[in-house]
Parts: C-alpha cells; structure tokens; sequence
C-alpha cells in the first residue's frame, strides 16, 4: 500500500469510534472505516462502496463485485454466470462495437487494464486506469450495470469462446482433476459444479435464462464498488452517486442458498486416466467457511504441510524424490468447502506410496502436533505474503474482492491479527477435527497411454450473423495530460563492487522488489542443460549453510526468491519487506557466489529435473514455442530451444564436475545488474551489496560468438500430443530487429494494432466475432541482445483448427497488405501511453521496466521519453516497419496438441 502501511498497524486494524472520513457526500453516508478502509452507502439504492485513497502512482482500480457466482447456478444453467460475465462486454445501447463505443474501445485507449472474473460466491468486473480516466470509467461501468443488450448474436460466438476456455482447462491433468474431485465432494450443495460450468450446459443455455440471471442479481443493491489509488475522495463519490443514483435497487428479494451439504460417512475416491506424462496424487479434506473462527489456523496447517523447503511435504516426499511439487491450500469461500493438497508424483514412483507418505504426515501433525517455530515460520510466510498482495492497487482490489465475496470485508483487515493469534495447540486441534479421512475426497491421475476421444471431436462449425464493427471513436472529452515518470531523476544508478545497482525509492511502504539479473542464461555455452542445473544447484546449500538453513533464514523473514531463467540471463525476484533487505541480498550472495554442490543433492535434483522435464510434454503452449524456436531459429543459435528429450539427457548426462566448471566460468560480477524498488534505503542497501560482493573475482572474458542470421526452411512442425481438448498454435517468423534499431519501435507498435488486447484485430476478429478461439494474441520477443521473432499465439479446438488458422492468417495479410489506419495508430499511441503508467505503479513493474531499459543499453532517459518516442510516430514508418520485417508468406506454422 502507499497512504498506508503495507503490513497494517494493529493499531488501526482493531481501531474503535468513528474515524475521520475523507470525504462527506450528501447522499451517500458514510458507515464506517477498518484498516484505513471507509464503507459508504449510496441512500438511493444500497450500493456499498468501499474506498481506499493513496498517494503515488497517478493510477487507479475500480472494481465492481456482484454478489453472484456458480454458487447460484442449478443444472441447467451452470456456467451461465460465467457466460454473462462474458457478455457483459459486449455492449449496451449507449457504448457498443457497432458504434465505435464500447467499454473496451474507450478504456484500451486510455491504457487500462481491464478485465472480469467469476468465482464459486461472486463476479467481479475491474479496470485499472491512469487517475484521470476514473469520471469515464465510473460513467461506463454504471451504464452496463442495468443496460446490457443481451442479444443472441452475442452468445453464439461467446459461447464458443467459453467451449474453448473450458478445453484449456482440460489439457491440464490438475484442473481436470480438480474439477472431478469437486463434484465427487459435494453432492447437494452447488460448489459441487465448477465455475465455468459443464461443456453442454454452456452449449445449451439460451438467452433467456442468461437474461433472468442479469435480471435476478445485477441490481446496485447486490454488488459493491470498491475504489483503491491516487483520486481525490469526495469527487469520486459524486461519480460514483451521479452514474449510479440513477438506477433503482432491486424490485424483488436476491434468491438465497439454503442447501446444505450432508455430513459424509466415508472416503470418496476419484481416478481420472488420460493420456499424460506424470501421475497426480490429490486429497481434499472438508473444511468450514473462510469466515469461521478455524480458518486462520487452517492456513497455518496447510503452510506448515507444504509451503517451502521447511514443510512437512517437502522434506517427506519431495526431497525424497517421490514427488516433483507439492502444493496445499485452504479454499477461502462463503460456505463450507474444501483444503486441497496435490503432489506431483516423480516419475517411476507409485501413487499408493505418495498417498501412503501424504497421509502419514497429516497424521503426525494429528498426533505429534507441530512447533512454535515452525507455526513462527508459517506466519512470517502468510504476513509477507499479505503484504506483497498489496503491492499496487489491483492486487490490493483483487484481496479485498475476495473478503467482500465471503461476505464480510473487514476480514481484510482483520485477517493478519487472526493468523499472529495461532499456536501450535490450534494447529493440532483443527488436524484433528478436520483433516480425517471419513470426510475426505482421494484423487488419482493416473496417465494413460491409449488417446481417449477428446470431447471437442463434438464441435460442429458453425456461421454466426455477424455484427459490423466500427473503429474506435474519439473520447467526447479532453482528459488531463498523463506526467512524466521523472526516472532518470529518481533513480540512484551506481557500480557497486562490479555490479550495476539501480535504487529507486517510491511510496510505498515496508516492503521492497528487488531484480538481480546475471548473464548466465539457457542459451549460454554450448551445453542448453548445464545452466539450468546449476542455477536450480544455489538453493540446495552453500558452503556455509545446507538447503534446510538457507530457507529456514529465508521463511522465517518471509522472503520470497523465484528463479526465472531467460535465454541470456538468469533473473532473481526477490520479494521482501523493507527491514529484510539485508538478509535477502546476504543469501543471494552467499548462493551466488559459494555453492557447496553436494554430490548428494545432484543426484536428488536431476531425478526431480527429469521428472519436471517429462511433465512439460503435457503443456501443449510450452511445446508449441519449443516448435517454433527450432523452426526458426538455427542450430546454434541461442534462442533455439532444445527438445525436452535433449534436456532430459542432458541432465541424465551431466557431471558435477561439468556444473562447477560452468559456474568458475561464467558467474561474477560483470554484466550484473541488481534493481530495487519500493521503500528501499540505498545507503542500507549499497553497505550490504559491498559487505556481500566484495571480492567476487570477475569471471572470465568468453569469446564472443555471432549466431547465423538466416532462418531455417521450415514452415510447418506439428507436435501431435494425444488427448488435449485444445491445439495451441503459433505463426510467426524472424524480425531481423534488435531492440533500439530503425523499425523496432515503430513495429511494436504496429504488433499491438493487431495483436494486444481487446480491441486488437485478432481479438475482434478471431474471438469476438466467429468465436473460434478464447485466447489469441501477436508479440514480438528474444530481441533484448540480438534480433528477435515476431508471433501469433492462439489456442483453438480440434475441430476448430483450420478454420481458426484461416481466420488469423486472413487476419494477418490484411494488416500486412493494407497496414493499419491513421485511427488506429492514434488509437494505439494513446493505449501505450496509458499502459506505460499503469505498469510503473506496483514495484516489480517498475523494477521490469527498469531492467529492461538498461539491459537494451538506453539510458534511463528512455523511459522518461518513452511515450513521446511512440507519439512521434508517423503513420508511414509504421506501416513500412511491417513490410519491410515481415512476409506472411514466409511465416512458420506450429500446431501442438491432439491433431485429426
């Protein structure tokens, strides 16, 4: 947060009275402040609004939260409240595509970030928009609230984009058992159906039904706007008063769920066999309501079971490599529900004996209990994690979402002193009376070597009575100026023992984005393996500490370090609060620089490597950018991936001698960058990266190497993977840009016409209106160091695929042939804009937006300027950037999935 403490003061969390309220709005009383959080009341109506001004970014969220979700659904009609979120964007008598005016044609051209959700108890419809947008996001957001079409030559082609979001869902093992385990859970009460509902309920439901659910629970009086960012308080709730005091509350009571689940009298269990990779071991055990006095301690329970190298999982089951992962979690929901646990079994391994290692360690938290430090542990990882979810206005929208859906927002601010009054006492007790097996769902994924019939073979194509779609009109009013970020002056840049160091202080207050990046990539070397080896190596213990110590410093401060390893580089995100800096940058030094490659531990990771490895054959994305960069891209050349087959016997193949060589070589000092942002003391920081990195030696000089340029003859690759209800493609080809070159900006830009958002040509033309896909984009990419590649990425159903891949390379030619209009680009100039701010507002934007800039060699200057650079575009360089690095005829097709 940024007005407010990111960790709430208990201070203000268990505050009493009345305190003083921003704003006083004739009509709109005012109810009460928790956390720092003011609940209004629109009279007229019964809206509920909850605010939350901050200083900082100029940015923004405005949420509006129905209290509706799958919940409320029977059969029939499941999925139909996530088909209307859907339509909900499909316009209003007032702001339509037909006429130029539509919600996401006026936000995307402001640089909004905009979207919707539904969930088991609730929908919810957000944007995050630069501050001066907010008057025309309220105006927009109000009008669709009762207004909506609702037409049948809507739900047609949404409706399809809905089939095909539900078949990406079922190329996943995870989600597919998941979704079974639910339905085997509960039987009478509707979290037995998932959200996106059963494949022929949301072929089948009709408009109508649609039309009673809008006319049922969109009404003021069942919903809650909540506003969090830099706005001024009593001019948005005129807004808010003046676009919504005009709709009345609802003519009729909000049906109410009385059904209740019967108690269960024995283990359920659930297999699943498809085609697949690894096999999943899952248990959901019956848990009460997120707003019942257990749930805090249930947390802690399922933190202390498997969040971390410390948990009880990791060091039963993953360190013994009878699983890859093992991931737990409570369902935070209004009724009743479910604590999820799913381990990933290692390859080779039984699903009893995972099972069997599962359940003996819920016992033993049942009969032995758990310890202080380890409930100590479990709460530092919870706060802190808290705490970074409130990095930005979104994400602190998006948290308190969930506590509005559960039906009491003050557990947003109440939530923290809940989990700091847990003991290991309450830990054990809520084992016991939970966590037994009578109330228990066992789930099984169990692959299959023979190709079940996908359910998508079912689709039929179909011609839908498409609506004309005009380009964007101009907004009716002028919208103050968006300011320049003013980084080049903000940001303290200096060389710290050999390292490049960026601080750039904001707000925000008590935790802290730190970005380390070291050139030390997958592409580096001859060997694509040895990289990836000995970067997941640093983790597993140093020559001071072992595996075990390292993450007990690094939970019990709740600090969380990801590795992202890149074709060049290998990136650290560190998430932090402010106090730990210290720390953080203490461990990463110490990993970084003294590893004690166990030979123990080597062993341990290339089983868990390989296992990981063989499970990415299930990800058709992932296999289709694999195609693709081999398609493109020539042997030796460091964007070309290498088969999951290659890496597999790379890690078989690989010495630990062949690590430690590959770590003397290449890791140092030189062409480290280490960003950080937030509340972030440089002086603090630069004595602990001196104390840390003093003497690290600069590793050697490599003979640098020129790739081959040339692209590779392939136009085609299919990777026939079997029993995937969705086939993701990828078009594209080399750009032959570098960041920085002549062109390079301009066909960015021209990219994002086609391919970004909503109101791209892609979208509107491949989704909205035939209604083949339910995600499609276009991107450039790999071209930080070197020339890149430009793409397409689409995911269609089977029997969908060739006329999908029709309608995108249509697509495509016409935006090659004809270039884009002087609309569009004015269109897209101010998108960009407005998007540049709203990615500066939460610390890892900025942090990425930063790294960026230096790793393509701009001075920060760039930054600053960024959005007068694209401004001053003209219409004819755009244009020519995509003639001149493009040809559509040349492009590579890449087709992963279950091909007919």
């Amino acid at each position: 947060m940024k007005a407010t403490s990111t960790v709430l003061a208990l201070a203000l969390i268990c505050a009493t009275g009345a305190p003083a309220q921003s704003a006083k709005v004739s009509g709109i009383p005012y109810v009460r402040t928790v956390g720092g959080i003011e609940e209004y009341r629109l009279e007229s109506n019964g809206l509920q609004i909850l605010i939350l001004p901050q200083n900082g970014a100029p940015v923004t969220t405005f949420m509006v939260t129905y209290h509706v979700g799958s919940r409320n659904e029977v059969t029939g009609t499941t999925g139909a409240t996530h088909l209307l979120e859907h339509l909900m964007f499909k316009g209003t008598a007032l702001h339509d595509r037909s006429m130029g005016t539509s919600y996401d044609q006026i936000l995307e051209r402001l640089g909004a970030e905009t979207n919707a959700t539904t969930w088991l108890d609730r929908t919810n419809y957000f944007a995050t928009v630069p501050s001066n947008a907010l008057p025309l996001l309220i105006e927009v957001e109000a009008d669709r609230m009762r207004n909506l079409a609702l037409r049948e030559q809507d739900r047609r082609p949404e409706m399809s984009v809905v089939r095909n979001e539900f078949e990406r869902g079922e190329n996943s093992p995870m989600e597919a058992l998941s979704k079974e385990m639910w339905a085997s859970a509960f039987i009478a009460h509707p979290y037995h159906h998932e959200t996106i509902g059963w494949r022929s309920d949301i072929e089948g439901v009709p408009i109508e039904k649609l039309r009673a659910f809008y006319d049922t629970f969109y009404w003021p009086d069942n919903a809650t706007v909540t506003v969090i960012g830099s706005f001024d308080a009593a001019s948005t709730l005129q807004a808010i008063k003046k676009e919504y005091g005009r709709i009345p509350k609802s003519p009729h009571p909000f049906p109410q769920i009385y059904t209740e689940e019967p108690a269960q009298s024995g283990q359920r269990r659930v297999t699943l066999k498809r085609a697949g990779e690894l096999g999943i071991v899952a248990l959901a055990h019956k848990i009460p309501q997120a707003t019942h006095p257990d749930w805090p301690a249930i947390q802690v329970f399922s933190s202390i079971l498997s969040w971390g190298r410390t948990s009880r999982c990791y060091k039963a089951l993953t360190d013994r490599n009878l699983t890859i992962n093992v991931d737990s979690f409570p369902s935070f929901t209004h009724d009743p529900s479910l604590h999820l646990t799913f381990a990933d079994v290692a390859n080779g391994v039984k699903h009893e004996d995972v099972e069997k290692a599962l359940v003996a360690e819920i016992e033993r938290i049942k009969t032995e209990g758990v310890t202080d430090s380890e409930v100590r542990t479990a709460q530092a990882g919870i706060l802190a994690r808290r705490a970074y979810s409130r990095d930005g206005s979104f994400a602190l929208a998006a948290e308190l979402n969930e506590c509005i859906a559960v039906g009491d927002w003050s557990l947003y601010a109440t939530m923290e002193a809940s989990c700091r009054a847990v003991s290991a006492s309450d830990v054990q007790r809520v084992a016991q009376k939970y966590f037994i097996e009578n109330h228990s769902v066992a789930g099984w994924f169990i692959p299959s070597t023979t190709d079940t019939d996908a359910e998508s073979d079912t689709v039929k194509s179909e011609s839908f009575a498409f609506k004309d779609v005009q380009s964007p009109k101009p907004l009716d009013r002028k919208l103050e100026a968006l300011p320049i970020p003013g980084l080049e002056k903000r940001v303290k840049r200096e060389e710290v023992e050999g390292i490049d160091v960026l601080v750039c202080s904001t707000p925000v207050k008590g935790i802290a984005h730190l970005i380390i990046s070291l050139p030390v990539g997958q592409g580096v070397g001859d060997n694509k393996v040895l990289a990836r080896i000995t970067a997941s190596m640093l983790e597993r213990g140093t020559m001071k500490h072992d595996q075990y110590e390292l993450a007990d410093i690094q939970e019990k401060a709740g600090i969380t370090i990801e590795q992202r390893m890149k074709v060049d580089t290998l990136e650290f995100s560190v998430k932090c609060l402010s106090k730990d800096i210290p720390t953080a940058v203490s461990l990463l030094g110490e990993e970084l620089r003294s590893p004690a490659f166990s030979r123990d531990e080597f062993a341990k990771l290339k089983t868990e490597l390989a296992s990981s490895l063989q499970q990415t054959l299930e990800n058709t994305d992932l296999q289709a950018a694999i195609a693709f960069s081999r398609a493109v891209f020539p042997d030796g050349h460091p964007s070309r991936q290498a088969t999951v087959e290659e890496l597999v016997g790379g890690v078989n193949a690989a010495k630990i001698d062949d690590v430690k060589a590959f770590h003397t070589s290449h890791y140092g000092p030189t062409g480290m960058h280490l960003i950080a942002v937030g509340d972030v003391d440089p002086a603090i920081l630069t004595t602990e990266i001196t104390k840390t990195f003093r003497g690290w030696a600069p590793q050697p000089k490599a003979a640098k190497s020129t790739p081959k340029e040339h692209a590779t003859d392939q136009l085609t690759a299919d990777v026939n993977l079997p029993d995937k209800a969705s086939v993701s493609v990828v078009i594209g080809q080399r750009s032959s840009l570098k960041a920085g070159d002549p062109g390079w900006l301009a066909l960015r830009v021209a990219t994002d016409v086609l391919g970004r958002g909503f109101t791209s040509r892609l979208v509107g033309n491949v989704r909205d209106r035939e209604g083949l896909t339910y995600g499609i984009g276009a991107t450039t990419q790999n071209d930080t160091f070197r020339s890149g590649d430009w793409r397409v990425q689409g995911t269609f159903a089977p029997a969908l695929l060739e006329k999908g891949l029709a309608s995108t390379r249509r697509v495509i030619t016409d935006w090659w042939e004809n270039g884009i209009s002087a609309e569009e680009l004015d269109y897209r100039k101010s998108a960009i804009a407005g998007q540049f701010t709203v990615s500066l507002e939460t610390t890892e934007g900025l942090a990425s937006q930063l790294l960026q800039c230096v790793e393509r060699g701009f001075a920060l200057s760039w930054l600053d300027q960024f959005p007068a650079k694209v401004n001053a575009l003209t219409l004819e360089e755009v244009n020519a950037a995509i003639k001149r690095h493009l040809d559509p005829t040349k492009m590579t097709i890449v087709r992963a999935g279950t091909l007919k």
